[in-house]
């Protein structure tokens, strides 16, 4: 083994993450350093360099910090159960929370929290993920059949039962600022009309699919995993076309999906159990085995330079540098 290569594995087995398996170039990995389960689920980038993440398990926002491995929890109310977590344009976290039925907003670094809750009478929506218009405002889904909006101005909540039921799940918003969701019951991906709150549905090519996820391209294409088929596939709004392909393995299940500010597609595999890389431009997969079995990935959210993906299975935080 050449000096060099031996004198950089030596440094890493002496490092303090020297136990976070790696199974590629660029990932490493942390065990959560708490001291009960909690049921990560989401995550997306804080403003401080550290990473957000929901533990829906034991109802708080949690902060992670790379640099040093710690980790923080912050409470969230009696009965929360988190789902979804993003950074806010004023660089606080909003969370969806299933168990209070209501948005939550954590300022940072300050750490107070805010609830919007949904409208009285609303039922249990089963709140799922968000995303920021180009207004300002956050939209959000409820797999009970629900997708809502807060009009952060006035603090405002509203509340729209979804075409077709049941499903909403994953949404995204454009570099125009345009909300798109799907809906994993229903099997298809929506427009939303910003002004009055209807959505149009867009019906992928493959029936049944399963759509879980959905994110946006530079260009404003819309990219779906589709947990059922195994599917990555994508709708271009402009030209109204669709393009599909096939997960590589024998069983996939797509279930998150992620444009990076490359343009690349990232995708988790549970079938495989690992991260999958596709360039649109090749049409290429590359596969990046996760090192634990059982890693359940649900989501993915990054910075330049970096993916961040939750292992809800595991309890660890993962990032491929890339």
């Amino acid at each position: 083994m050449p000096t060099s290569r031996r004198a950089l594995l030596a440094a890493f087995a002496a490092s303090p993450f020297a136990a976070s398996a790696q199974a590629k170039p660029g990932m490493q990995s942390w065990k959560l350093a708490t001291s009960r389960r909690t049921g990560i689920h989401d995550l997306a980038p804080a403003p401080d360099g550290g990473v957000f993440f929901t533990a829906q398990a034991s109802g708080h926002l949690g902060w992670f910090e790379p640099s040093t491995g710690r980790t923080e929890l912050v409470p969230l109310g009696s009965g929360s159960a988190p789902h979804g977590v993003i950074q806010g344009p004023d660089h606080a976290a909003w969370i969806t929370d299933g168990g209070q039925n209501a948005i939550a907003r954590v300022t940072w670094p300050q750490r107070a929290v805010t609830l919007y809750k949904l409208p009285e009478g609303t039922p249990y929506a089963n709140l799922n993920t968000c995303a920021f218009d180009g207004d300002g405002d956050l939209w959000f889904t409820g797999q009970g059949g629900y997708l809502g909006k807060v009009a952060v101005k006035t603090g405002q909540v509203t509340v729209k039962q979804s075409p077709r039921g049941r499903g909403p799940y994953g949404i995204c918003a454009t570099p125009a600022g345009e909300i798109w969701w799907c809906s994993l019951a229903g099997s298809f991906i929506a427009h939303v009309d910003r002004r009055t709150g209807e959505s149009k549905i867009v019906e992928p090519p493959t029936r049944d699919q399963g759509a879980r996820r959905v994110w946006s391209d530079s260009r404003g294409r819309i990219w779906v995993s589709e947990w059922n088929s195994g599917n990555l596939s994508m709708h271009d709004p402009a030209a109204n076309t669709w393009k599909t392909w096939k997960l590589p393995g024998a069983n996939p299940k797509t279930y998150a999906v992620y444009v990076d500010e490359r343009d690349i597609v990232w995708t988790s595999d549970w079938g495989s159990n690992a991260m999958v890389s596709f360039d649109p431009k090749t049409e290429k997969f590359e596969p990046h085995p996760l090192p634990r079995e059982s890693a359940n990935v649900r989501q993915i959210l990054g910075r330049k330079g970096e993916v961040w993906v939750p292992e809800s299975g595991t309890e660890y935080i993962t990032v491929i540098r890339t």
